[in-house]
């Protein structure tokens, strides 16, 4: 596993978001907003191999293999979607 820039960028948001809600709103909003971070990061840092996933997913069912790309990108509007509500 080699650390590319989205991973170190990703990483250090996670880390902020995290710190800023447990100075915020103490260890009980440090756990939710960690747990919200885990799909975004894992979206970011194992695109390829989320992509590649096809299979029985809860009640639907993923036919086809999604680029690896695009599930990066999808992890990144995720990750940043809390900024744009703190900053609007």
């Amino acid at each position: 596993m080699t650390l590319t820039w989205n991973r170190i960028l990703s990483g250090l948001l996670a880390i902020i978001y995290i710190a800023g809600a447990f100075v915020t709103g103490g260890g009980e909003g440090g756990f939710k907003v960690l747990l919200f971070v885990i799909l975004p990061l894992a979206c970011i840092w194992f695109g390829e191999a989320m992509g590649g996933y096809t299979g029985q997913s809860g009640s639907i069912g993923i036919t086809a293999p999604s680029p690896g790309l695009f599930v990066c990108i999808a992890g990144w509007i995720l990750l940043i979607l809390p900024l744009l509500f703190i900053l609007l």
